[in-house]
């Protein structure tokens, strides 16, 4: 290897997009640069360290054993980087720079872009990215210090992470307009085995608790006439307004469609449905300026 003492930092950070975005061309939008630049930018790369650092398989790019090396000690890097933009904005007493922080699904589709939207009102000056996937490779991004704050559905167990309670989410039973379970005065578990019904995916938080809620009622899940299983509440949501079946999901997945009459939540007597969401963060590590500033935020809005 040759002296890595060249590496240029935005190198490093033009690395570690193509890395996440797994993609030159989706890289190059992201850093404002045009595609063949991103491209001589990881060719210096790798001649300054003597590796191939990326592997081009089709449209994907895939680090390589030495990528993944390289990609591990960069985002340390760059967050060190931060951090000290960060410290000195805040001995300025002007904070600025950018915060990533991380989201499961619900919460980071439908809770957290207005939050942010209000945080960026309060702090222009904070560039603020919200990653958005499983609880799972959240926690992990959290554990190997690529994330400082999350909020998740499911708090899990990891011995480098603590969890509390910040928010909550009702679960609810919703319909198409017109559908017979409408003109029901009361609605019990059991009126659902009379009509199809579109299900969350194996290992879905949503169906998780849905499933736990229904059974503590005394109705075993596996009596409802499951005619889909679906990836996302939005497959979901689409589903039902397309006359596919009823179901039971996150109300902050379907406010809108319910403000414009778009579906319709039929009351489920006896069942209440609520899901915690949990704010999560790192065991014994000082949070960044940033970091800080975003958390004491989130209580004061709700």
């Amino acid at each position: 290897m040759s002296d890595g003492a060249l590496i240029d930092i935005r190198r490093l950070e033009i690395f570690c997009r193509v890395v996440e975005q797994q993609s030159f061309t989706k890289a190059a939008e992201a850093t404002l640069l045009a595609q063949p630049t991103v491209s001589e930018h990881i060719r210096l790369l790798e001649e300054s360290l003597g590796e191939k650092l990326l592997d081009r398989l089709g449209r994907q790019v895939l680090p390589t054993p030495a990528g993944d090396i390289l990609y591990r000690y960069a985002r340390r890097m760059l967050r060190l980087r931060d951090e000290a933009v960060q410290a000195l904005a805040d001995f300025r007493g002007k904070l600025s720079g950018h915060l990533t922080i991380g989201a499961s699904t619900i919460p980071g589709a439908y809770l957290l872009p207005p939050l942010i939207r209000r945080f960026k009102e309060e702090h222009p000056e904070i560039r603020l990215t919200l990653r958005i996937a499983g609880s799972g490779r959240i926690r992990q991004d959290l554990a190997q210090g690529e994330l400082e704050l999350a909020i998740i559905g499911d708090q899990g167990r990891h011995p480098d992470l603590t969890a509390r309670e910040i928010f909550a989410d009702e679960l609810i039973l919703a319909a198409p307009p017109g559908h017979p379970l409408t003109r029901q005065e009361k609605v019990a578990p059991a009126d659902l085995c009379r009509h199809p019904f579109l299900m969350r995916e194996e290992g879905s938080g949503t169906r998780d608790v849905m499933t736990r809620a229904l059974g503590e009622a005394g109705f075993d899940p596996a009596r409802l006439d499951v005619v889909a299983e679906m990836g996302s509440s939005d497959a979901i949501r689409q589903g039902i307004k397309a006359g596919l079946g009823l179901s039971i999901l996150s109300n902050l997945a379907v406010e809108e469609d319910l403000k414009n009459g778009a579906l319709v939540r039929i009351p489920l007597t006896g069942v209440p449905m609520t899901r915690p969401f949990y704010l999560v963060q790192r065991k014994n590590r000082q949070l960044t300026p940033l970091a800080q500033t975003f958390l004491d935020f989130l209580p004061a809005h709700p």
